[in-house]
């Protein structure tokens, strides 16, 4: 193997053991809460040693910025998307409904978490810029896709708004009721797009 093979060959396996590391990391957050899990648990779950995992995170703060930049990753990926689109009528409830259709088993894990833990997200460094980074391209979405409403009213731009929320709302009323991801996200979709069609219903 060459040395520049070798080297991206390394590159993926850290890439790797850094995603393998926050999907771990999230679920013992979400089973045992954030403070009874240790750095330690993390590290034997991942099969690495303690001090591996310090070479890709310092903390546990350092592991929930990093899933909060992932989430401002997505969002931002999905308002250029937006911004690449042709105006077609249908871009509204495609961009809706792709944002929706992104909630993976880890995403929803990391909105319960959000929502059980608010104590622990408010004296987390950068999880506040993260936070309004996140929710800034999302309003970004919404003024994209404003243009293609029936009327562009405060309202409605409002009830767009909502619709692409729908995924933090369906997982906030199924809090505590076991209901599988696949309902969580199907429920989130229906939402969505009734929402969109009440805005085309009273046009």
């Amino acid at each position: 193997m060459t040395t520049d093979a070798s080297a991206r060959a390394t590159r993926r396996d850290g890439a790797d053991t850094r995603r393998r590391a926050l999907q771990i990391a999230l679920q013992l957050f979400t089973e045992h809460g954030y403070e009874r899990t240790s750095l330690r648990q993390i590290a034997d779950e991942l099969g690495v040693n303690k001090a591996s995992l310090y070479y890709y995170f310092p903390s546990k703060d350092a592991i929930l910025v990093a899933l909060f930049e992932q989430r401002v990753d997505e969002a931002e990926a999905l308002l250029a998307w937006v911004r690449e689109q042709p105006r077609t009528p249908d871009l509204l409830e495609t961009a809706v409904l792709r944002w929706v259709d992104s909630s993976t088993a880890d995403k929803l894990r990391g909105v319960r978490f959000v929502s059980a833990n608010p104590l622990v997200l408010r004296g987390l460094d950068g999880a506040g810029a993260s936070g309004q980074r996140i929710g800034s391209a999302l309003n970004a979405v919404a003024e994209e896709l404003a243009d293609l409403l029936p009327e562009r009213s405060a309202e409605n731009v409002l009830v767009l708004r909502m619709a692409i929320l729908s995924i933090n709302a369906a997982v906030g009323a199924a809090a505590r009721r076991g209901e599988s991801d696949a309902v969580v996200v199907a429920a989130a979709r229906r939402a969505a797009r009734a929402l969109l069609r009440e805005i085309g219903d009273r046009s």
